[in-house]
């Protein structure tokens, strides 16, 4: 990226609010390596995961792998105030609030704060940390999901 709004850094920090893996609907697009992450953490066969917590979502002409919701909107790994695969979330959630839509102008950044309190507070990322973050979705992209698998997802979940 040229000279970017972001080249002295940005400030944030996670106040553990929960508000962007809670209340609001959404999806969490998860990444092949998410997926396996996920399935061992959890210490379940894939087909079993695949039906109990995840979903097919119909975006650009192909199917998407997504965590599924519970009724309330909550991520249906969010429980008792803290999230169960922590240590192993998807991509999407270990990258927030550093996404390229959000990065786009500092407009758009800084009206993240009327959703996320940790934009514009904390400590400093600095510019090669942001990219980091950003280079990490498009070395691990949104899984398509295989006609085979569709079937599965489409299953009763357990």
């Amino acid at each position: 990226m040229g000279d970017c709004f972001y080249r002295d850094g940005l400030r944030f920090e996670c106040t553990r609010c929960s508000s962007c893996c809670r209340f609001d609907p959404g999806f969490v697009f998860l990444s092949y390596r998410d997926l396996e992450r996920l399935v061992e953490t959890i210490g379940m066969e894939r087909e079993l995961f695949l039906r109990r917590y995840c979903r097919a979502v119909y975006v650009n002409g192909v199917y998407r792998l997504s965590l599924k919701e519970k009724e309330n909107f909550d991520c249906i790994f969010w429980e008792k105030g803290v999230c169960r695969v922590y240590e192993a979330r998807p991509v999407q959630c270990s990258s927030y609030p550093f996404w390229a839509d959000n990065l786009r102008n500092m407009d758009r950044w800084n009206h993240l704060e009327n959703s996320c309190p940790g934009v514009n507070r904390g400590r400093l990322y600095v510019r090669e940390e942001i990219d980091r973050l950003l280079d990490q979705r498009e070395k691990e992209p949104v899984m398509i999901v295989p006609p085979k698998e569709l079937a599965i997802l489409e299953k009763e979940p357990v």
